[in-house]
């Protein structure tokens, strides 16, 4: 974390473009005093420094070579220290050395031992480290996050006529590089928005709709055997084996945790144990967004996501009820009602669904969908319960329900199969009023095919209105089901059928306005006949901006609040700003009238800030994302999180570079007429401000 970074472009003097906060804390200079200093680093040699290292260091940069050596450096107070010193070159894009990474060590310590240095420095450097841990561990985070968007991230790109470019996994060139950032995706992780996802996505659905259609048929219909009896199910079909496939588990591991770790973390068991599902697996291997935003790309913490979340519906949605029944193992209908659960998975689906609701007819059909989902349930439960009253009728086989009396109408009529049937009243005991035991069989009666389409028809009509009277309900506890259908129906008519126009401008009104900018600028774009890159740079920065506000306008937003509750609100948004020792001797009232004039600002990849020439009217504080300052195409200095960037107050107020994003920043802008206002309420802090700011600035434009 205690590095430079010098400008290989500019020979002889190789100024310093970026200095990490712990070489400030290592060194005792702040970063406005190392900055365009040489990055061999000559203020920091003294009366002990070796000369000859100092040559090998120097000829190392002329000649754009690696060098590494310890030799003994000075503190800013004077204090001497050990150093092990490495300088790394790091190529651009075109194979040329574009920066040095300039690197200190502190090894006292390690020299103290061999009695090459005094015991008394050592005690105080100790003590020095202890003071400041957090502070250098925060330092350490903020360096090595500008450090990641500059060197060894990507790829060394050579072109050849013979031979095609190795895949994006294949051997790393030997220096890192300098350009603008792009992720870097680990081995073995997809990205939660990439094709193959989607398209996974897009099975997995139709397998999902496919049980939530299956499963209450197989459980309220297909349970039923043409004798009546609950016995084992026939042998599931091929969409059911695939549908399994999809969601099962082989067996049950015999060491449970052991298997779930292996494959999320993306390790071997060795216990020959069976592996999980794919669509479990892929779940462990998938991206996902945090609450932050980010996108979470690290293997443990994808895994830690989904055991937390998904995993214990899908493990037990996984359970093989269909290969079992295909390996000839009987499972009882009972048993089958745990298929249910599958159902649960279609809450998860619907995030995944959110993509399409900017579209009106996707939203529709989706609707259809829910409500034909809807009725072929309400029909297999109907089913359902005209199947109990057959079966719970007595003997004598009153026709009062509603499956007894489709049989009458289709002349399709029950009957009794008579098995160790004893004699009952008058009778014999071999006619329809037999008392026949629980062993006896009920056959006759309508198709299965008629029966289901006439509870699927009971279900519409009731749902869509009061039904027509030809299939109704004649019993108890088919009233009651009957009753409830209707009240369903009467809120999917209030809630869906009768309000589709206000849900969708209620729930996707942000998207509508989104869709309607963007039309407006690709219309102004076509109409001014604006170039492609041009346009390509609108689009981007329109996109990027978009996602980070969502289409709020705060200044609209909060213009009907009172200035007092307006500036509280500032206060806590820009007190990130507000919190830097350049502000530490302000009042609150001025405080407060400077977090009035703070503005955001959003900065893409290769998009200019600062243009060299124009006239500076804001103060610019870097809270992410990474920066480069250059001029004539020559870097002067590298900016990354809690870098200030701007002028002197008393100096010329026009740009002497060009500022340009190399990652996606965001940033917050102080006006210097808000600045200029608010510092004519404390004049005591203004006199402090003016003399310390060319001290705080990262680099002066």
């Amino acid at each position: 974390s205690n590095f430079v970074l010098g400008n290989a472009q500019v020979p002889s003097a190789f100024p310093v473009v970026y200095c990490s906060d712990g070489f400030c804390d290592l060194t005792g200079f702040s970063r406005a005093e190392v900055m365009q200093r040489c990055c061999a680093c000559s203020f920091l040699y003294g009366p002990d420094t070796s000369e000859l290292l100092r040559q090998q260091l120097r000829r190392a940069l002329d000649e754009h070579r690696a060098f590494k050596g310890e030799l003994i450096l000075y503190r800013k107070s004077g204090v001497p220290f050990w150093c092990l010193l490495d300088v790394v070159p790091i190529k651009n894009e075109k194979d040329e050395v574009a920066l040095f990474l300039v690197s200190h060590k502190d090894i006292t310590s390690t020299k103290s031992c061999s009695g090459t240095d005094s015991t008394k420095d050592t005690g105080r450097r100790r003590r020095f480290n202890r003071a400041g841990g957090k502070g250098f561990n925060a330092s350490r985070r903020r360096s090595r996050a500008v450090l990641y968007h500059l060197s060894g991230h990507l790829q060394k790109q050579r072109k050849s006529k013979h031979k095609l470019r190795k895949g994006i996994f294949g051997d790393k060139p030997s220096l890192p590089e300098y350009k603008v950032a792009a992720i870097r995706k680990p081995p073995l992780i997809l990205l939660h928005y990439g094709a193959f996802k989607a398209g996974w996505d897009g099975l997995i659905l139709l397998a999902t709709l496919y049980v939530a259609v299956t499963v209450p048929y197989s459980v309220c219909v297909g349970a039923s055997t043409e004798q009546g009896l609950p016995a084992a199910r026939g042998p599931p079909s091929a969409c059911d084996l695939c549908v399994e496939i999809l969601f099962m588990l082989g067996k049950a591991p015999p060491h449970p945790p052991c298997p779930m770790l292996a494959e999320a973390w993306g390790t071997r068991c060795t216990d020959g144990c069976p592996p999980f599902p794919p669509d479990i697996v892929l779940n462990f291997r998938t991206t996902f967004v945090s609450k932050s935003g980010q996108v979470v790309l690290e293997p443990r913490a994808v895994a830690r996501h989904y055991l937390a979340g998904w995993f214990p519906l899908d493990l037990v949605a996984a359970l093989p009820f269909d290969l079992l029944a295909a390996c000839q193992v009987n499972v009882y209908v009972g048993a089958h009602l745990l298929k249910t659960v599958r159902l649960l998975r279609l809450l998860r689906l619907l995030p995944n669904l959110d993509r399409y609701s900017q579209y009106s007819a996707v939203v529709l059909a989706l609707l259809m969908v829910v409500f034909a989902l809807l009725a072929h349930w309400v029909a297999c439960g109907w089913f359902f319960l005209g199947q109990r009253e057959v079966e719970g009728s007595p003997a004598a086989l009153p026709e009062i329900g509603w499956l007894q009396e489709l049989a009458r109408r289709l002349e399709t009529p029950y009957y009794l199969a008579r098995r160790n049937c004893s004699a009952g009243g008058a009778g014999n005991g071999t006619g329809p009023g037999a008392n026949c035991s629980g062993s006896g069989g009920l056959l006759g009666g309508p198709s299965l095919r008629s029966a289901y389409v006439t509870s699927l028809y009971f279900a519409l009509s009731s749902l869509t209105s009061v039904g027509f009277g030809n299939v109704s309900a004649n019993t108890d506890t088919e009233k009651i089901f009957s009753i409830c259908t209707m009240l369903v129906g009467a809120l999917m008519h209030a809630v869906v059928f009768g309000n589709v126009t206000a849900i969708i401008q209620r729930l996707y009104a942000r998207r509508f306005l989104y869709h309607s900018r963007t039309r407006d600028l690709r219309d102004y774009i076509r109409i001014h006949r604006i170039p492609r890159p041009l346009k390509r740079r609108i689009l981007e920065y329109f996109q990027s901006t978009w996602a980070a506000n969502n289409g709020i306008d705060t200044a609209e937003l909060l213009q009907s609040l009172p200035e007092e509750l307006r500036a509280d609100i500032a206060l806590h948004l820009h007190k990130e700003l507000l919190q830097l020792p350049l502000f530490g001797g302000a009042s609150r009232g001025c405080l407060r009238t400077l977090s009035l004039g703070v503005r955001p600002a959003f900065c893409t990849p290769g998009e200019l800030l600062i243009r060299r020439g124009d006239a500076l009217q804001a103060l610019y504080f870097l809270r992410s994302g990474s920066m480069e300052v250059l001029r004539d195409g020559t870097v002067l200095a590298i900016l990354g999180k809690g870098d200030l960037i701007g002028c002197d107050l008393g100096g010329p107020r026009r740009a002497r570079a060009d500022v340009r994003g190399l990652t996606y920043c965001a940033l917050q802008s102080l006006g210097l007429p808000a600045l200029a206002e608010g510092l004519a309420l404390d004049p005591d802090f203004a006199r402090a401000f003016r003399r310390q700011l060319p001290r705080e600035l990262s680099y002066d434009l």
